[in-house]
């Protein structure tokens, strides 16, 4: 009975609810007569397109008025927020994202009003909803909701649920197909992964170490670079403000480079391409050193690279192994479980504060997933 009574309370306090009928409310159906109700929410926009690195004045904060709820239809509220390096892409084209809509992005959310069997409430989900604090579902994709149906978050256990935007989520997945699929390590290999300390990278190693290859990270300060090696196991470290990377890759691995895992692109990754050994493969995850420059980045051209070296360099996009996704969920469980992953997040606490956390980590402020809780 206490336990239904706290639930009640949750579905009343946790959402700006101003109901004018509350007769007949039960905790999963709405039932408010012919009254109704109003719920406000509240979601982030983007005011101007992003124009070289974000602006506080380039995006807001809007509310608007949510109708009752439809047979099929849910109700959810975010819990946490997803900011991620895409965000900056997808927020410079129109044909992205509209100004005055909610802004793209993934959340975990709980269903706290149902009247869809699939949805029960209390259930956590991962969804496309984007910056916005309630949201009104039917559980169905849409053409812009390139990730997908909302997914009900199966059990983790001990684990917090923000970790189905990180190493069990999107990012996760990135991490492992990128790096076991498109760069198919093998033991004794030798693989660079620049944006190390990131939400990607730093997974990226740790898979590579578990897969018995030599792992060098690149950051951009010595205090990362003391994290990547004591607590996640890389075995060496390139810091990139601070260091000559095309003499320190030749000291660090004298015997070239097999696999690189690119998350930045620019000078960077032409100095790797240029020390990779012959066959060598590249997984290009994103370039994030050229999101925020206002013009066209000027660096070493990596065809020369490329041809003479035969590599292997191949974009990809996660939804290419969309079907094998809980094969990547169970392995990183039970990685965890055994000590060989180790999760880190950086936790901004507060809707009003998602747009601070998208800059910081634009600014690579964050250590692991950047996440808002909301």
């Amino acid at each position: 009975m206490w336990k239904w009574l706290i639930l009640v309370f949750l579905q009343l306090s946790v959402f700006d609810c101003a109901v004018k009928n509350n007769n007949n409310r039960s905790l999963g159906n709405r039932n408010l007569g012919d009254n109704g109700s109003t719920c406000k929410a509240k979601y982030w926009t983007l005011v101007k397109y992003f124009d070289g690195f974000p602006k506080n004045t380039d995006m807001t904060i809007r509310e608007e008025n949510l109708p009752p709820l439809k047979n099929e239809e849910f109700l959810a509220k975010a819990v946490f927020l997803s900011v991620d390096p895409y965000q900056r892409v997808v927020g410079s084209f129109p044909d992205q994202v509209k100004l005055g809509e909610p802004f793209l992005g993934q959340q975990i959310a709980q269903i706290v009003e149902t009247k869809n069997p699939k949805y029960p409430v209390g259930k956590y989900i991962r969804a496309p909803f984007g910056w916005r604090s309630l949201t009104i579902s039917n559980g169905k994709s849409s053409d812009q909701d390139l990730t997908g149906a909302p997914a009900i978050l199966p059990d983790y256990g001990n684990l917090p649920v923000s970790l189905g935007l990180g190493v069990l989520g999107m990012t996760g997945m990135t991490a492992y197909f990128g790096l076991l699929e498109i760069c198919k390590p093998k033991t004794g290999e030798t693989i660079v992964v620049s944006g190390a300390a990131g939400a990607v990278g730093n997974l990226v190693g740790q898979i590579a170490k578990i897969k018995g290859l030599t792992v060098i990270g690149i950051a951009g300060s010595d205090e990362k670079g003391k994290w990547l090696k004591e607590e996640l196991g890389f075995d060496q470290f390139i810091n990139y403000k601070k260091d000559n990377i095309d003499e320190k890759l030749k000291k660090v691995a004298p015997q070239g480079v097999d696999c690189y895992f690119d998350n930045v692109g620019g000078e960077i990754s032409s100095s790797v391409l240029y020390q990779m050994n012959d066959f060598g493969r590249v997984a290009v995850c994103g370039s994030i050193s050229a999101y925020n420059s206002p013009v066209k980045l000027k660096v070493t051209i990596v065809q020369p690279a490329i041809l003479f070296k035969q590599l292997k360099v191949e974009g990809f996009d996660n939804l290419r192994w969309a079907d094998r996704f809980p094969e990547a969920v169970k392995q990183y469980l039970q990685w965890i479980r055994e000590g060989k992953i180790k999760y880190q997040e950086t936790v901004t606490v507060g809707f009003e504060n998602t747009f601070k956390a998208f800059l910081g980590m634009l600014k690579g402020e964050n250590r692991g997933k950047a996440v808002v809780k909301v």
